[in-house]
């Protein structure tokens, strides 16, 4: 029984390393493609050239804390992956039969606001690592969230804490109280639903 089991997890294994190699391989492909359509560094200029981007001393603390709460409590503390929270997405979704939590960390988040469609694909998810990787050997931690603060999306055709902050509530990112980040940090997970206009 016990040669039996061994055999089969090793089965699995090998299974799970060949499907694996095939996206990570179609993965690279993609991440290759885009960074020599547009290199990263190049990107990252657009970005902040933005007439409306804050730095990160910009931004409200109430909000930036916020974030960090509910998109990636550890940021802080892992890598371009964060193996430990997407083991634990991965566990609740197969014991809820769902696809409730993700997974993915800020850094791969902005990797594929920089760089990719929001297509669920399993080879572009790939391709989200290796992008994200380059950006934590270029960039430091406080910079990859600074940028993440000013590339997302946040209803009404607004990118960015500082439009967003404007648009709905006409002040600068940096006075953002509590219920008013709190709000916006909803408006991330779905922003057609609860951004402040649907809200209030």
């Amino acid at each position: 029984m016990k040669k039996f089991l061994l055999k089969i997890i090793s089965i699995f294994l090998i299974i799970v390393s060949g499907f694996c190699s095939y996206y990570g391989y179609l993965g690279y492909q993609i991440y290759q493609d885009k960074i020599e359509e547009r290199s990263l560094s190049e990107r990252v200029d657009q970005l902040k050239s933005k007439e409306d981007y804050v730095t990160l001393n910009q931004i409200s603390p109430i909000y930036k804390e916020a974030v960090l709460e509910s998109e990636d409590r550890r940021f802080y503390q892992h890598g371009p992956v964060d193996y430990y929270g997407l083991a634990r997405a991965m566990f609740t979704n197969l014991t809820t039969f769902s696809f409730k939590e993700g997974g993915s960390t800020i850094t791969q988040q902005l990797a594929k606001n920089l760089c990719l469609s929001f297509e669920k694909d399993l080879s572009r998810k790939f391709a989200e690592v290796f992008i994200a990787k380059d950006l934590e050997d270029h960039y430091s931690k406080d910079e990859i969230l600074e940028m993440y603060l000013n590339i997302t999306y946040l209803g009404e055709g607004n990118y960015g804490i500082q439009a967003a902050s404007q648009h709905y509530y006409h002040i600068d990112a940096i006075d953002l109280n509590k219920q008013q980040s709190e709000v916006l940090v909803k408006t991330l997970k779905r922003p057609s639903i609860y951004n402040p206009s649907k809200i209030n």
